[in-house]
């Protein structure tokens, strides 16, 4: 199972490298996600956020 973002659903991104030479070489960007608990519906829940949403407040942390 892919991981990603609990609240926004960001997830792996691909695409390439290029060098000066414009050589292509295949790499993926990863979303910097933390395993935090938060209160969902009143109980608490650990879920993998990544940190914009924890910066933005967008999940209230348990």
């Amino acid at each position: 199972m892919a991981k990603e973002c609990f609240v926004c659903k960001k997830s792996v991104v691909s695409g390439n490298n290029v060098t000066h030479s414009n050589k292509h070489n295949k790499r993926v960007w990863k979303p910097n996600l933390q395993k935090v608990k938060i209160v969902l519906d009143g109980t608490p829940q650990r879920v993998n956020v990544c940190t914009r949403c924890l910066r933005s407040g967008k999940v209230e942390r348990a």
